[in-house]
């Protein structure tokens, strides 16, 4: 995949599947919006629509660099708190957290989750990752993906 696609919005997608008057109507589209890249298509795709190289993506989100490169090849499946790890990486706001996250299969941020609150606010403020990590650790949250470097 080339380019991000312009998504459909979900209540649209709702409206279509209960329009339908088959499920295999809805399966068989040929172009189902329903589709989603890979997670290592989604993140590829950003990098080259914000310029930026992967190296640069995983050295600023503190993953380590092997670990890093595989994701972007679709060699491994990142964990929930290495999506979060890839959003302080790509400099998200809470809207392209949040799709990342969705792309990777794994729930979103939730502000009634103390440790998920926190994050999005340290996304919108455009706290850095580490620390972001020093505020859970003083506030007594789980870090993102374990210890401090």
């Amino acid at each position: 995949m080339n380019e991000l696609k312009k998504e459909l919005p979900t209540s649209s997608l709702w409206e279509q599947i209960f329009k339908a008057s088959s499920v295999y109507e809805i399966y068989r589209q040929p172009d189902n919006e329903t589709e989603m890249p890979t997670f290592s298509e989604y993140i590829s795709s950003l990098c080259k629509q914000r310029g930026k190289v992967p190296e640069r993506i995983i050295k600023k989100a503190n993953i380590e660099r092997t670990f890093g490169h595989a994701i972007f090849r679709g060699d491994r499946k990142p964990s929930r708190n290495t999506v979060l790890q890839l959003a302080f990486g790509f400099d998200a706001d809470i809207q392209l957290a949040q799709s990342l996250l969705k792309h990777a299969g794994h729930s979103a941020l939730y502000p009634r989750v103390p440790r998920d609150a926190v994050i999005s606010y340290c996304l919108h403020n455009h706290i850095s990752f580490i620390n972001t990590q020093q505020i859970l650790l003083e506030l007594g949250l789980p870090l993102i993906g374990g210890s401090m470097k």
